[in-house]
């Protein structure tokens, strides 16, 4: 059965003006979502351990692969008899909240979303793309409702939220240069979220608005018409056009965040260790078996600290990511980028993958892309393998990650990040086209090494070592201090090329 296209949508969030009264029911509403949340989550994972252990289960798994419609048809049989679907737990939600006080305070489309919730986090433990999911604490609350529709429960009306007799007024910006605010309202509304988040050590409230249509794209933003290369890294992001390149680190700013970070969570655990001796053992690690935690006020006072730097460090990143991206579609709409696996990259770089989101980063890419009229196209790795050949004479040589710098015996020498970035824009249909890239290349040479002397001279002398030493096209080096380790990368290209016969792959 084919899957339906969902119709383009994008959110607007306004803040909230709540009262302490209004603050005290909405509260009380989170909490009893909080309630059949857990509620529901242990009915779903109680259902999925029943059906995995059930022998219609195990029979629709000994069925081969290679009959897909056969075995589709088993699996739907085992969750429909065990009731392991989406409309089973938001009708246990329903019942759930019908027999006790929750049905007091939540609506039947907040308390079917509520489930749903519960079990799409069951699902995906079930498949293995998540791990096994936890209920939520007294002290981790649910931070999100929402309805299903604009019809009922969670409404918005004219210019206000509207919920169970509570009227919440949210507060426009007057000023709206761009007409982003005036634009969003006049789309049709699908459904409405309420959010809350610490802010400053206050509790602030948002309105989410889920609009259909695409959002309004700023007039300050240029958008672009050619083809552009991507190549990113776990602390770097390469970008090749036709008119512009850049190179330069990957959100540069939430590295200081995340070193504050690191200070606190320290000083922390030292006040943990400190109050709670014996909860430790002699070696350092925590004892098994039931503690008590007691926490000083120095402790709450870190904590309170450290949240607060965390919200910054994720609406810091979210800003790059979207001044990066309107970058990016300025040079081109269409873009063209390796389909990596960011599991692989959480693995081997976990602390840079987890401060910069760089699969958040090409999500946010490509619905701009996408509202801009272009874009974003991903081939496998395994078919290109962009950082390994060269286009000027077809070899491909296996390079270590140390070596930054594609120096070819054929005398093409280049940055690696934005030569992958430039073979990333000629490809078509899931392979290098290699005609492309030698007619495209004498008009991208001298980009791609304007970009690299930029990344090379903007840091004051700390350039990050990733990039490798800039050099210019007659040999020189064009920074201070670069020459040994240019020579180094042009002396190991030299003897790979000797030591290993060149193999012409297939372009």
């Amino acid at each position: 059965m084919p899957r339906r296209n969902k119709p383009p949508a994008f959110v607007l969030e306004l803040p909230l003006r709540v009262s302490r009264a209004d603050e005290r029911v909405l509260l009380v509403r989170f909490e009893a979502a909080r309630q059949l949340y857990n509620a529901c989550l242990g009915e779903a994972l109680r259902r999925l351990d029943r059906m995995r252990a059930s022998e219609e289960w195990q029979a629709a798994r000994r069925i081969p692969r290679e009959q897909k419609d056969e075995r589709r048809r088993a699996f739907r049989a085992a969750t429909n008899r065990y009731g392991f679907t989406a409309f089973a737990i938001e009708a246990f939600g329903t019942t759930c909240k019908n027999a006790c006080w929750i049905g007091e305070h939540l609506d039947a489309h907040t308390s079917q979303k509520v489930a749903r919730r519960a079990f799409e986090a069951v699902r995906q433990y079930g498949f293995g793309k998540r791990g096994r999911p936890r209920f939520k604490g007294r002290f981790k609350a649910v931070t999100a409702v929402e309805g299903k529709s604009n019809a009922a429960g969670i409404r918005w009306r004219g210019d206000r939220v509207e919920w169970k007799g509570l009227v919440l007024s949210p507060l426009f910006d007057r000023k709206d240069r761009h007409g982003v605010q005036a634009f969003a309202l006049q789309c049709p509304v699908q459904y409405v979220r309420l959010v809350w988040r610490w802010m400053h050590g206050r509790r602030r409230w948002y309105v989410q608005l889920v609009l259909r249509g695409r959002p309004k794209w700023k007039d300050r933003n240029p958008v672009g018409d050619g083809i552009v290369g991507l190549d990113i890294g776990p602390s770097t992001i390469a970008a090749s056009g036709e008119e512009a390149a850049l190179l330069e680190p990957f959100c540069p700013s939430v590295e200081f965040l995340s070193r504050k970070i690191r200070r606190i969570q320290r000083a922390m655990d030292r006040s943990r260790r400190a109050t709670n001796p014996d909860n430790y053992n002699p070696d350092g690690t925590i004892r098994k078996g039931p503690k008590r935690w007691v926490y000083s006020h120095g402790y709450l006072r870190l904590r309170a600290e450290l949240r607060e730097l965390q919200r910054r460090l994720a609406e810091t990143r979210k800003t790059e990511h979207g001044n990066l991206a309107n970058r990016v579609i300025a040079m081109g709409r269409n873009i063209r980028m390796e389909k990596l696996s960011y599991r692989s990259f959480q693995k081997q770089y976990g602390r840079s993958v987890r401060d910069r989101a760089p699969a958040g980063f090409v999500n946010r890419l490509r619905r701009k892309a996408e509202s801009a009229g272009g874009e974003v196209v991903e081939f496998p790795t395994r078919t290109t393998c962009l950082s390994q050949v060269c286009h000027g004479c077809g070899s491909r040589q296996k390079k270590p990650l140390s070596r930054r710098i594609h120096a070819c015996g054929c005398g093409i020498v280049m940055q690696r990040d934005l030569y992958s970035a430039f073979l990333a824009s000629c490809v078509e249909e899931g392979a290098l086209h290699a005609g492309l890239a030698q007619s495209r290349w004498p008009g991208a040479e001298p980009l791609l090494r304007a970009a690299w002397r930029d990344a090379t001279c903007d840091w004051k002398g700390r350039r990050p070592s990733s990039f490798g030493g800039y050099r210019s096209q007659s040999g020189s080096s064009g920074q201070g201090g670069t020459a040994n380790a240019e020579a180094s990368d042009l002396a190991w290209a030299g003897r790979e090329a000797a030591a290993v016969p060149a193999r012409t792959p297939r372009l």
